[in-house]
């Protein structure tokens, strides 16, 4: 599965680890995403959205349904 945002297109950055030592190894910072029901382009589909998309409103979420007992 791609480490991508949907909305942005916000992927995976890279960069070196840098120890003490002053080794560097490489390493990747990947984005904060989540698995969310939302509208998007006018349907409701489960998307991975990053939280900075959420935050911003770039999404709606699905309401969630609560079963009444």
């Amino acid at each position: 599965m791609a480490k991508r945002c949907e909305v942005c297109n916000k992927g995976p950055m890279f960069g070196n680890n840098v120890s003490h030592a002053n080794n560097h190894t490489r390493r990747r910072w990947n984005p904060n995403l989540k698995k969310i029901q939302a509208v998007y382009l006018g349907k409701i589909k489960t998307i991975k959205v990053c939280t900075r998309c959420i935050k911003a409103g770039k999404v709606t979420k699905v309401p969630v349904k609560v079963a009444a007992n």
